[in-house]
């Protein structure tokens, strides 16, 4: 499907954000495992989420959806039940990667298959820390399908992050949930904290780097969560009012996470209006207000230590970079050709197409130059935050512009064009 996009002149209104993706995941992974009903408030209702929900009920666990809360019936410590079929984690790398740490440790055989997308993603990355742990995992070359095997040997290990990914820390930290040891993972670099923070883990910061901590002292109990508004949804939206004349959004509600909010101050270094209002804190997760003016915008250096923090908002930072004054140049981000899909020539691709000078290097890119008339339409790649980025610049242009494939947004947003029309005129 191709989306025709026109220019915005304007942009003016008060917006709340459905759950933030990676904490609804993992409010639910966490619910299923605790012994009893758990309540959670504004869970995000995108397709990765929804893939969640869908392997959780092939695993046993009964969730009753309703327009305010979901109420998941947690069946206690290893209390899943085999599923008849295989598990569909669909496009979401967070359901597969965590729930494969969880599937480690019960007493049944299973199976992890993914669409097109995440059936070309890396697992390896996941396996060789649960295989050091004791698990039993078989794998399409490091990829899916995942074949999971019920392990007598499991044990907790002291593992030093390789890659800076909180989808393997969760893998490991959710496997060590389930032992009478104490795992213990070290990070060089901070990256999303969402499950140490719902689990409520003991971390220390030692020597430079973060320390983690978990045994099955730390197996949850069913409780009420609230989830924030997701601030990677938001981001688009921020960038659209920074570079729209005469416009201001409040943005309420949203997560405030230190680990999410590094594009937010990258932001504001650049020049940005943005004014952060924190208004509460839920099961150890900020949250509060965001309001943004039109500004404009300087380019700045993007320190590689950051990357980890940014790396889903990287596609709509680039367009911010694109019309704020100097060259945008990003380095250190490797990891943007391993998501759902090349990002790094994704977008070069797409820049290309607006007749802006790109250089494309293997962690990254330098933009530079005008905009000039798009002569075709924008390829989304069926990546949701590629497709939502391009949505964006093509908002921005004079004659605005087109996005193929743009349904794939559903992955993370579905409902981005209702928010889109909202706020704009």
């Amino acid at each position: 499907m191709i989306h025709t996009f026109r220019r915005i002149s304007k942009v003016k209104g008060v917006f709340k954000f459905q759950g933030d993706k990676s904490i609804s995941h993992r409010a639910l992974l966490i619910s299923s495992l605790a012994d009893g009903k758990s309540i959670i408030k504004n869970l995000s209702d995108s397709d990765d989420v929804k893939s969640t929900i869908k392997c959780l009920n092939e695993l046993g666990i009964e969730i009753l959806l309703n327009y305010e809360n979901c109420t998941i019936s947690g069946r206690g410590f290893k209390g899943y039940s085999k599923p008849n079929s295989k598990l569909d984690a669909g496009n979401s790398g967070t359901t597969a990667r965590l729930l494969s740490g969880i599937l480690s440790t019960q007493n049944f055989e299973s199976v992890i298959v993914g669409d097109e997308s995440l059936s070309s993603r890396p697992m390896k990355r996941i396996i060789e820390p649960l295989t050091e742990m004791g698990a039993v995992i078989e794998s399409n070359n490091g990829k899916l399908p995942l074949k999971i095997f019920p392990s007598k040997k499991l044990h907790s290990i002291n593992y030093l992050l390789p890659v800076a990914s909180a989808q393997v820390k969760g893998a490991v930290l959710f496997a060590g949930l389930h032992l009478d040891e104490q795992t213990i993972i070290v990070e060089r670099f901070p990256t999303r904290n969402h499950t140490e923070n719902l689990l409520n883990l003991e971390i220390v910061r030692e020597n430079e780097k973060i320390i983690s901590r978990v045994s099955n002292r730390n197996y949850p109990k069913s409780k009420e969560y609230f989830i924030p508004g997701d601030i990677s949804s938001a981001l688009f939206f921020i960038v659209l009012v920074l570079l729209t004349k005469d416009s201001e959004l409040l943005i309420k509600d949203v997560s405030l996470n230190p680990t999410r909010t590094e594009c937010l101050n990258l932001f504001k270094r650049m020049g940005g209006y943005i004014q952060i209002e924190q208004k509460g804190i839920s099961n150890n997760e900020i949250f509060g207000d965001v309001f943004i003016k039109s500004s404009t915008l300087s380019n700045v250096k993007i320190n590689e230590e950051v990357i980890p923090l940014i790396i889903d908002e990287i596609p709509v930072l680039t367009i911010a970079g694109i019309f704020a004054k100097g060259d945008f140049e990003l380095r250190g981000a490797s990891e943007l050709r391993l998501k759902e899909s090349d990002r790094i020539k994704a977008i070069c691709n797409n820049l290309l197409k607006v007749g802006l000078e790109v250089v494309e290097f293997e962690d990254g890119f330098r933009v530079s130059g005008s905009i000039k008339k798009l002569t075709e339409p924008f390829e989304s790649y069926g990546d949701h935050r590629i497709a939502m980025a391009f949505a964006i610049l093509s908002s921005l242009m004079k004659e605005g512009g087109e996005v193929n494939e743009f349904d794939c947004v559903s992955v993370s947003n579905p409902n981005f064009l209702e928010q889109l029309n909202s706020i704009s005129t």
